[in-house]
């Protein structure tokens, strides 16, 4: 045992005495927290700053409490090591953490004052001082215990320094203090100070330099180069004389050095904090850093080390979809914006490749600028007739085929879904009526491309309320089941299901664009939902990579029917409400698109998407008073006239034909059995069953059952003959007719006589007499004459 660990020891005991009266206990937990720290000592991560870049590795923001890099010891030039062991500890090499010798002189001198007077810190122990404070120190009283006027603590202190030299070698110790300690103006540690004063790595610092930055760490606050320059001089000259004492520089380098001047920059080379230096990219970062925050991961956490951040984004991307969304919409045009969210399809992920308003991200309300979360949360008055995508989808599910004739009448009304709406409406009923003139009928890939708002209020009655707000739900509007996401309480799924609102198909809620830029891509990627994901990797100070927990991807709706919708939604750019927009923009490649207005022109949307490209462009109000929007350009107005396949469908159609990928992209086929959709010949089998039995299969096939009596051609009376649809499609959950055998047999009518105008044939023989009716047969007679036997 060394004389130094010996006396260590004795101080030890008398810094722990203060504990004794409380036992061992007390003294054990006190010995427990020092090894802890002398863990963390040891390691020597401290906050720092975390980098947030693009998919390229080109930073976008920064984010830190401490501006401070960690670096290795062969960074740092030999001089700024050579220069703070000269003034801050010159028997640094020699002793074992503590330097008995300033120590015991010290004592004495606090023994005549009566208090703490000297401190005699070696290295080792303002390591141990500055690390406690700054970087273990979870709240004012740890930091205050960190800095205390107190022999216990300084002995703790002492402890800890001699035990790190047990662990750490002299340059390792060295390197790390160089790291934790303050140098103002916003630097911590040498690397960002020697940025912050002299726009250099803490590689590249000369001799002067290297001593102002050693003189400058007694007191970083008030040897302020830019406000104290002689001060600051004064000791860096002193600097050097130390070092001419230590042997580490000649007395010539030493004036030639003197006579340098400072040499700092114009002014402190400061590091934008936070997401608000990001330019358009600022709605993006905000995202990622509230992304991280859902994953456990806060800004506290980024900020006690250092992350590197590489995102999804896409820098030429990003850059194409900011100038599509502000060249329709003016940045600073009141009350109006215009955001867009380009997502990647892919059936085990879903990338952000940018993500953009027309709005400049800022601070500056006078210039328009705003750091309100337009691109991801919910926002504006709804995307209009996208929703009937969510209807078709389920009444596809439900057995409706794409190629099905939908009725398409002028006007609605339903009761029990709501009230209002068109004029003349009587209590208790919701009204719609269409804004043109349609056919009478029309498949309902039409009806998607062409938009009558009669055919999906009638289609959402059919369908039912929450079948379709799940549906919206599973394909990407997750924030609909936010508890408050409606009026403070309810959630937009349960308010709207709970009222079982008609309006819904129409999409009038305040929509996510993010998500609904992620319903696209569930569709482009044949019914996959998959977490909208800001980033590609995360690594630490070390560089080793760190998992992030994702939701995994979930098959949402059927493929098929995915694949058959996608393939439905291509008429609107070729004969629907898109197609003046896409033939204006020279669009030709195949893609599948909904618009969507709101009745009173509040908002408007276009979702479009391939195989390669999904996004959903989203124009609505965005300031404090709520007026219809006007096209032409994109303003409030008294009487709106804006519509999806305007400005939002512009917006898409810019930014698509600038990126290869996205003209590049294809649609899948429709299936077959999705396209024609059920009928009665797909309902189960019924005939010879008893009235029970039957109903039991039907029902269990999804189906409400009515029974009628009609001929039984020869199946007894009373058992079932068929089920036949009621309407024009078969869904499942529809109310179906079981026909229950009268025991007669059906006869046709005689024909009706009509001339010929052919040549004279001669007569068919005439039919064979049918057979007598015997009543009533068995069973097995049934089965029988049903299987030919």
């Amino acid at each position: 045992m060394t004389a130094a660990t010996a006396c260590v020891g004795v101080v030890m005991a008398a810094s722990l005495s203060p504990f004794a009266t409380l036992g061992g206990v007390a003294v054990a937990r006190t010995q427990a927290t020092m090894e802890s720290n002398l863990k963390d000592l040891t390691d020597g991560t401290a906050p720092g700053v975390s980098t947030i870049t693009d998919v390229t590795g080109a930073p976008i923001a920064w984010i830190y409490d401490q501006r401070r890099y960690q670096i290795n010891g062969d960074q740092i030039a030999p001089v700024m090591k050579a220069a703070i062991v000269s003034i801050e500890d010159k028997r640094f090499f020699f002793h074992d953490g503590v330097d008995w010798q300033g120590t015991l002189r010290a004592m004495a001198t606090n023994a005549l004052h009566g208090q703490v007077k000297q401190g005699a810190s070696t290295l080792d122990q303002q390591y141990v001082k500055n690390y406690l404070l700054l970087v273990d120190a979870k709240d004012k009283a740890e930091q205050a215990a960190a800095t205390e006027t107190s022999y216990a603590r300084k002995l703790r202190e002492m402890k800890m320094a001699s035990d790190l030299e047990h662990r750490l070698s002299k340059d390792e110790i060295l390197t790390r203090y160089l790291n934790i300690v303050p140098f103002g103006n916003g630097a911590f540690g040498v690397e960002a100070a020697a940025q912050t004063y002299f726009g250099v790595h803490a590689s590249e610092l000369t001799l002067p330099q290297a001593a102002m930055l050693a003189g400058m760490v007694q007191s970083s606050s008030y040897l302020d180069p830019y406000t104290r320059p002689e001060e600051v001089r004064e000791r860096r000259d002193l600097v050097l004389g130390t070092m001419v004492d230590s042997g580490a520089i000649s007395p010539t380098d030493a004036r030639e050095a003197a006579a340098e001047p400072l040499g700092i920059l114009p002014q402190p080379k400061d590091l934008p904090n936070g997401c608000i230096a990001a330019g358009n990219r600022g709605f993006f970062c905000d995202y990622v850093l509230d992304y991280l925050e859902k994953k456990g991961w806060g800004p506290d956490k980024l900020k006690k080390s250092s992350y590197t951040i590489r995102t999804t984004l896409d820098p030429h991307v990003q850059d194409v979809a900011h100038r599509a969304a502000s060249g329709q919409a003016d940045p600073n045009a009141a009350g109006v914006a215009a955001v867009m969210n380009i997502l990647a399809p892919a059936e085990d992920s879903r990338r952000i490749l940018a993500m953009t308003s027309s709005r400049e991200y800022g601070l500056n309300q006078q210039a328009n600028e705003t750091v309100l979360a337009m691109t991801s949360n919910l926002m504006g008055s709804g995307a209009g007739s996208v929703f009937k995508i969510f209807t078709a989808a389920a009444a596809i599910e439900k057995g409706m085929g794409m190629n099905q004739s939908v009725a398409v009448p002028a006007r609605v009304e339903v009761r029990g879904m709501g009230a209002g709406g068109a004029k003349n409406c009587p209590p208790e009923t919701y009204c719609v009526e269409n804004a043109g003139v349609y056919k009478q009928s029309m498949p309902l890939y039409e009806a998607l491309a062409h938009s009558p708002n009669t055919t999906f209020v009638k289609m959402l009655e059919q369908v039912g309320v929450p079948d379709t707000v799940d549906m919206a739900v599973r394909l990407g509007l997750r924030d609909y089941t936010l508890p408050g996401s409606y009026n403070g309480t309810d959630s937009i799924a349960d308010y709207v299901t709970k009222n079982n609102l008609g309006s819904f198909t129409l999409g009038p809620t305040a929509v996510n664009p993010l998500q609904l830029s992620n319903v696209a891509a569930t569709l482009a990627s044949h019914g996959v939902w998959c977490e909208p994901n800001p980033i590609d990797e995360i690594t630490d100070a070390t560089g080793a990579a760190v998992e992030i927990p994702q939701e995994p991807c979930e098959q949402v709706l059927d493929r098929g029917i995915a694949d058959t919708l996608a393939q439905g939604l291509s008429h609107d750019t070729v004969e629907g409400t898109a197609a003046d927009s896409a033939k204006k923009m020279g669009w030709t490649t195949p893609m599948s698109a909904k618009t969507g207005t709101t009745e009173a022109h509040f908002s408007a949307s276009f979702l479009g998407f391939n195989s390669r490209f999904a996004a959903a462009p989203y124009v609505f109000n965005d300031g404090t008073v709520l007026k219809p929007l006007c096209t032409s350009p994109l303003r409030q107005c008294a009487d709106g006239d804006l519509y999806g396949g305007m400005e939002p469908s512009r917006v898409w159609f810019s930014a698509a034909k600038q990126l290869e990928f996205a003209t590049d992209g294809e649609l899948p086929e429709g299936v077959e059995r999705y396209e024609t959709g059920a009928t009665a010949d797909d309902l189960p089998r019924v005939d010879g069953l008893s009235e029970s039995d039957a109903r039991t299969r039907l029902e269990q096939a999804g189906y409400k059952v009515t029974t009628i009596t009609g001929p039984g051609n020869g199946i007894p009376k009373g058992r079932a003959v068929r089920a036949t649809a009621q309407g024009p499609y078969l869904l499942t959950g529809d109310e179906i007719n079981l026909v229950l055998s009268d025991g007669t047999r059906y006869v046709a009518p005689p024909p009706v006589y009509q001339p010929s105008t052919e040549p004279d044939l001669p007569a068919a023989p005439p039919p064979p007499p049918p057979a007598p009716d015997d009543g009533p047969r068995s069973l097995g007679d049934v089965i029988n004459s049903l299987f030919g036997l």
